[in-house]
């Protein structure tokens, strides 16, 4: 039964012919990185490893090694969607500069294909059932840079920019190609860091393709209209972000972070709606013993909701989440509750960390 759920919400946005979407590549929304999912994804200003790539590129410059990977995995709906993602990056150019690639997969695999179920003759046939795959997929380019100021000097500017290639496809039915770019910057003043992230700013493009063969027999038996191909477009999203890092004694530490992300394609359930940008604001927290074990919380997705007896009240999605750090390498958990507080959908997300010391 959940399978055949989210079955029909992957395959809603394809069959529908529009070319601007609220909710086009929300699969590249969901985040990396179990130390951002444990903050509410509260770190475009505190990221500083190689998951920046995808939170902030500009974080890139603060990795503390020559090079990192990341990998994470996690689950969906009961474990019937899957998320993976992977990472790598280097410093080049003198340790003034970045690059690097992330891949990234969103998909539900072993989906039962009943098109053909039934024969010419009007028998059915469990033995014609097949299975396909529904995934989206995105590779991610990134490179980042110092100003000359802040190579002298941890105050100052970094920034750095990302080319994103999406591809989606749904078994034989239908594919995409899309292109994409975002750029980011963040500014130290000592402790405290401001950030800000600009995604999809030249709008990100997908183009769909729909196999007619696969669709022209089913749809004129129930009187559907066979999908079109068609472009999907994804508006700009802009996201601010503070963070301030306190030491507390010798061997404490505390990180504090708010980003304020702001939507382009019109009102949405956040906190602050409004036409044309709706402003969601989430919060973090990581505290650290000698940066070694970290202890994290934070607020997301907060909503305005009305129950079944008309009285309005604000949800939120509730993380907690823990990392440790054993010389060069790192593993981070999350707790997250991806239904708010009306559900219970918790996920359990783990990420691990590589360091490479110089030689």
């Amino acid at each position: 039964m959940i399978k055949r759920i989210v079955t029909i919400i992957i395959f809603t946005p394809i069959i529908t012919f529009a070319q601007v979407r609220k909710y086009s590549n929300e699969f590249l929304q969901i985040g990396v990185g179990a130390r951002a999912f444990g903050m509410g994804g509260s770190v475009v200003a505190s990221a500083s490893d190689v998951n920046a790539a995808y939170w902030n590129p500009a974080g890139l410059v603060n990795m503390e090694t020559d090079r990192q990977v990341s990998l994470m995995h996690s689950a969906y709906f009961a474990g019937v969607a899957k998320y993976d993602y992977a990472a790598f990056a280097t410093f080049i150019a003198d340790n003034t500069a970045v690059v690097s690639a992330s891949l990234i997969r969103f998909g539900v695999d072993d989906i039962p294909d009943t098109s053909e179920l039934i024969d010419a003759a009007g028998n059915i046939n469990y033995s014609r059932v097949k299975s396909f795959s529904a995934a989206d997929y995105a590779a991610i380019f990134s490179y980042a840079r110092k100003t000359q100021q802040r190579i002298s000097d941890d105050r100052g500017l970094s920034y750095g920019a990302n080319v994103k290639i999406v591809h989606r496809t749904v078994g034989q039915y239908g594919k995409s190609w899309g292109f994409g770019i975002d750029v980011g910057a963040q500014y130290k003043l000592g402790n405290l860091t401001l950030a800000a992230v600009g995604r999809d700013i030249t709008t990100t493009f997908n183009a769909w393709s729909f196999n007619p063969d696969k669709f022209s027999s089913i749809y004129s038996a129930t009187g559907n209209q066979t999908p079109l191909n068609s472009n999907e477009i994804t508006l700009p999203r802009f996201i601010l972000g503070a963070a301030y890092y306190n030491t507390i004694g010798q061997n404490f530490g505390l990180n504090t972070e708010a980003n304020f992300n702001l939507t382009t394609d019109g009102k949405r359930n956040v906190l602050l709606s409004a036409k044309p940008v709706s402003i969601d604001p989430t919060v973090g927290i990581e505290a650290n013993y000698k940066k070694i074990v970290f202890l994290r919380g934070g607020i997301n997705n907060i909503q305005r909701t009305t129950d079944f007896n008309s009285a309005k009240k604000i949800e939120f999605q509730p993380n907690v989440g823990l990392g440790i750090k054993i010389k060069t390498f790192s593993i981070d958990y999350a707790l997250t509750n991806v239904g708010g507080q009306s559900s219970a959908v918790y996920s359990n997300i783990f990420s691990i960390r590589l360091d490479f010391e110089k030689k």
